[in-house]
């Protein structure tokens, strides 16, 4: 019986090791993971250059691209960016964006207010879509010594496709 008990809980933890790796990346900024928050706390005076990057699996037939490679913002203040992205298939294509931030350790001081990549985002045959990501950089960030010097941070974003029958790519 203690078998089978550990049994069940072992393979307990291993269905749930990824959604709370992501839960304590998000909670802990580990790995660039960026937070997200409801308000922005207000600007320090101080500036830095947000870039931006996008990215499409070969299996999502879609273009995807920020519509400003760069930006500069002002430490602690909220900030917008827009991203495009045009379904050059025939049919409905449904897509779910990852993200991370580089450095990684500036993770944890990126913060998302709203983002097209919390919800599945579908586009028609030939549809563009133009998607806002709302955030801020935590001044946090200036006081802490692995982060002092980073004057550059990197929004990554990749989408893939959300497998199903109707939408397999």
């Amino acid at each position: 019986m203690l078998g089978v008990t550990i049994v069940i809980v072992m393979g307990g933890l291993g269905f749930a090791s990824v959604p709370l790796y992501r839960a304590f990346c998000q909670i802990t900024g580990l790995n660039g993971t960026p937070q997200v928050a409801t308000a922005a706390p207000g600007a320090v005076g101080r500036t830095m250059t947000v870039a931006f990057d996008s990215n499409v699996s070969p299996r999502l037939d879609w273009r995807f691209e920020p519509e400003r490679r760069a930006d500069t913002v002002q430490i602690g203040a909220r900030d917008m960016a827009f991203f495009r992205a045009t379904n050059r298939s025939d049919r409905p294509l449904t897509g779910t964006a990852t993200f991370n931030v580089t450095p990684a350790q500036a993770g944890r001081y990126f913060t998302k207010i709203q983002c097209f990549c919390f919800t599945q985002q579908t586009l028609a045959p030939g549809e563009t879509a133009r998607m806002p990501v709302i955030f801020f950089v935590d001044p946090g960030i200036l006081g802490d010594p692995d982060t002092r010097d980073v004057e550059e941070i990197t929004l990554s974003y990749t989408f893939y496709p959300v497998d199903s029958d109707e939408n397999a790519s």
